[in-house]
């Protein structure tokens, strides 16, 4: 169009670049290098050109919490494989995108393999360091994660992880300081991570106590990356410690249009429980069970969440043990091991459900929920 035009070209070439400056402004980091990497495959197809595709999408994930960017950076995976098969770039996609989907066995499974391949590689250590957490085994992943700082000290990808260790460890203060470090280390442009790095901080600051720091620093998590779905689940734990339940709602309704998965419908009907909206709570809470107990099989669930409210809210002790069951059998991680614990517990299984939450609490982990139900539950000498 611009060849044939001849009286004010450069005003309409002006133009042009102030629209495509304000547009890329307006993406996200992750839609950015979506657009990019798009472009550059569109004049040709590479290798490297897909796996950046793959990264994109794959992040892009992480800034919404829609599992379908992961199917889109199977695809970018799947066409750099036929390319150049057994390429250590898309399988280490591969496993985070396994890691996405919670498919951790698997994802564990093949970082194990890659890591034979490359003893050396920074970000298959990662991957070790996540599958082994969320599967339980806490001793691997923390070697996992030394490896990655023996490797490159002070590198960021390790020291986020080596804070979540810390906090399920119960070394709070630890926590807070690794992550301090990384945000320290992470460029401005960066804002997804940033904001990533503060809703943490945040979110250890919950768990220690300090509600005013918690919320002085979503707020700033927000303000960067604005209806960050992480942060706004943060920020309205803060606004329920503050009695404010009613912007806790509002909070969670947000984030669960942002992300409508049914874990994070339960904690909206839990916060309209709170708020004294019994109504929309029933019918939010019916809304969960439905969809939770149609992806229950699947890795990638609310497993957790329905046995809280089989036990809890319907009283259904029998549903809620054969929930926490499915879940334990695929995963021992503290969590799921709390709510193993609290299932057995509404069955009246007291002594089992006391050696089960004895595991749990070994770890040292001080999340606020685990030790109310941990207290409940050896209180209990049925």
């Amino acid at each position: 169009m611009l060849a044939v035009i001849r009286h004010g070209a450069a005003v309409v070439v002006a133009a042009l670049t102030i629209a495509a400056a304000a547009n890329a402004q307006s993406l996200s980091p992750a839609q950015q290098r979506i657009v990019v990497a798009e472009k550059a495959l569109g004049s040709n197809k590479t290798v490297d050109g897909y796996n950046e595709l793959a990264l994109a999408f794959a992040r892009r994930a992480r800034e919404t919490a829609d599992g379908t960017n992961y199917d889109r950076a199977d695809e970018a995976i799947d066409a750099s494989l036929k390319l150049s098969p057994d390429n250590l770039e898309a399988l280490k996609m591969r496993a985070w995108v396994l890691l996405g989907r919670h498919e951790f066995a698997r994802a564990l499974e093949l970082a194990v393999a890659l890591n034979k391949r490359n003893a050396d590689d920074l970000l298959i250590y990662g991957f070790l360091t996540d599958a082994n957490a969320e599967l339980g085994r806490y001793k691997e992943a923390e070697d996992a994660c030394q490896w990655m700082l023996d490797l490159r000290p002070g590198n960021i990808p390790a020291l986020t992880r080596a804070a979540y260790l810390r906090e399920l460890f119960g070394d709070i203060e630890g926590a807070v300081e690794l992550m301090n470090a990384a945000y320290d280390r992470t460029p401005p442009s960066e804002i997804e991570d940033r904001a990533w790095i503060l809703t943490q901080i945040g979110h250890l600051a919950i768990i220690a106590g300090r509600i005013d720091d918690a919320e002085r620093v979503l707020t700033d998590a927000l303000a960067l990356f604005p209806d960050y779905h992480y942060a706004l689940a943060n920020l309205a734990k803060v606004r329920s410690a503050q009695k404010r339940h009613g912007d806790a709602v509002t909070l969670l309704r947000r984030r669960y249009d942002a992300a409508p998965h049914p874990e994070n419908l339960y904690e909206l009907a839990e916060a309209l429980t709170r708020a004294g909206r019994s109504s929309e709570a029933t019918t939010a809470y019916r809304d969960f069970e439905t969809k939770a107990k149609a992806e229950s099989a699947g890795v990638d669930n609310a497993n957790r969440e329905l046995v809280f409210y089989y036990a809890d809210r319907a009283k259904r002790p029998a549903e809620a043990l054969q929930i926490a069951e499915l879940e334990i059998g695929r995963r021992q991680d503290v969590y799921t091991q709390a709510a193993y614990a609290w299932a057995l517990h509404a069955n009246g299984r007291a002594r089992e459900a006391r050696e089960q939450i004895e595991r749990a609490l070994a770890v040292g982990v001080r999340d606020p929920e685990v030790l109310a139900r941990a207290s409940a539950i050896t209180k209990d000498r049925r």
